[in-house]
């Protein structure tokens, strides 16, 4: 049993304390801290034992976040296939609701739930139709700097849902995001044994807001394990 089984059963007390689901952000990088070897481009960094491990990270989850880009690049199902547990609801960022209607999350003959997609006003009322008309759920909030949605109030939205933890998955921007906005409570990280020289996890810059208010953000409590070539590192961040 690891120590995020039991940070996660007390997600919904920390629902009700804080008015936000409790956030796990769960990836994998290579060793040198890069998601992918391009930007647009998939790339399968880990090893059979922790994958089984992130499909076990999805079913301790209620919610499984990600940003259009993971969506368009590698059309992703999101979903628990390789071990036994519920299927966590996903949420896009997707400020202007790029989500095609032919992703495998809206399809016609999906078992689990279709997306949340979290836009930004002004919505394109066709597209949002359309989208919901294909299953998803579109959530609407003003505009954030740089046209992206704030996360705060997506968070305090997914809370006042019910929603008492989510899984932030990617990509580099998203995790960036959350990291430097202080939004972070623990993190799985799967360290891949390659070099990939890619795109970085961190984006230049990225955490310097952060970085000169509080200090540089770093793991608490924290625990590692070897699965198959992969190290797994966990702890707190806030």
């Amino acid at each position: 049993m690891y120590p995020f089984d039991s940070w996660l059963h007390d997600a919904n007390h920390h629902r009700l304390e804080t008015g936000r689901p409790l956030v796990g952000l769960c990836y994998a990088q290579s060793l040198d801290g890069s998601l992918t070897i391009r930007r647009g481009q998939r790339m399968v960094l880990s090893g059979p034992e922790a994958n089984e491990l992130t499909h076990r990270l999805r079913a301790l989850h209620e919610g499984i976040l990600i940003g259009v880009g993971a969506v368009l690049a590698d059309d992703p199902q999101l979903t628990v296939r390789l071990v036994n547990g519920r299927q966590p609801q996903p949420v896009v960022l997707d400020s202007r609701l790029r989500t095609p209607l032919q992703a495998r999350l809206l399809a016609p003959n999906r078992q689990a739930p279709k997306p949340w997609i979290a836009a930004i006003t002004p919505v394109d009322q066709l597209r949002k139709d359309e989208l919901e008309s294909a299953g998803a759920r579109v959530l609407v909030f003003p505009e954030a700097p740089k046209g992206r949605v704030s996360l705060p109030d997506l968070l305090s939205h997914l809370a006042e849902m019910g929603l008492n933890s989510l899984m932030v998955e990617g990509g580099a921007r998203v995790i960036t995001s959350f990291i430097a906005q202080g939004l972070v409570d623990f993190s799985v990280i799967t360290i891949s044994p390659r070099f990939v020289g890619g795109v970085n996890l961190i984006t230049p810059g990225g955490l310097t807001g952060r970085v000169l208010r509080i200090g540089v953000p770093r793991l608490k409590e924290m625990g590692s394990e070897r699965l198959g070539d992969d190290l797994i590192i966990w702890g707190k961040l806030n």
